[in-house]
C-alpha cells in the first residue's frame, strides 16, 4: 500500500506554531494548489489543502515561511476526527509533511529581494545545518569557488573514479 502526497504550491496565511504539552513543535499552513486545467471561464482554479508539520521543521516553517511563500510539501494523507465543543462529530483530512522544501528566496513574493536567510533548500529536520553553511557561504560573497570552473586546463579524471 502506498500513501504519498507530492504538493507544490502557495502558503494562503502566516504557519500557526504551537506546542504539545510535552513540548513538540506542530505546526499547521494551507497550501493553495494550482489545478492543470482551466475551467470553463479559462481561469485557473486551485485546491486549499491543510498541510500539518512537526519538531524541528515546524519551528523552520513558522520562522521562514509567510502568507504567499511558495513551498513544497512531501508528505502523507492523514484523517482522524474529534468532537467539538457543540458535541458533533468532525472529520479532518490534512496532510501530514515528512519535508518542506522552501521554492524561492525569503521575501522574493514581496520584491525585496535575498535577505539574510536567502536561497533555495530544505528545511527538513536533517537538512537545517547544511542549508546554514550554504547561505552563510552566499552572504559572505564565495559565489565563484567552483572547483569545476574552466581554468583552461584538462581535468584529470580515471576511469576508476567514474561512478558509471
Amino acid at each position: 500500500m502506498l500513501n504519498r502526497v507530492v504538493l507544490v504550491g502557495r502558503l494562503t496565511r502566516d504557519p500557526e506554531l504551537r506546542y504539545t504539552p510535552n513540548g513538540v513543535a506542530v505546526a499547521n499552513f494551507t497550501l493553495a494548489v494550482n489545478r492543470t486545467f482551466s475551467n470553463k471561464q479559462g481561469e485557473r482554479e486551485a485546491d486549499f489543502i491543510n498541510c500539518v508539520v512537526w519538531q524541528k521543521p515546524a519551528e523552520n516553517v513558522a520562522n521562514y515561511l509567510k502568507k504567499g511563500s511558495l513551498a513544497g510539501v512531501d508528505g502523507r494523507i492523514q484523517t482522524r476526527s474529534y468532537d467539538n465543543n457543540e458535541g458533533r462529530r468532525v472529520f479532518v483530512t490534512e496532510v501530514v509533511a515528512e519535508s518542506v522544501q522552501f521554492l524561492e528566496p525569503r521575501g522574493a513574493n514581496q520584491g525585496q529581494g535575498n535577505e539574510q536567510f536567502g536561497g533555495y533548500g530544505s528545511m527538513s529536520d536533517n537538512d537545517y545545518g547544511k542549508q546554514q553553511n550554504t547561505n552563510q557561504n552566499r552572504s559572505s560573497g564565495n559565489f565563484n569557488n567552483d572547483p569545476f570552473a574552466n581554468d583552461g586546463k584538462p581535468i584529470d579524471i580515471s576511469d576508476d573514479d567514474l561512478p558509471f
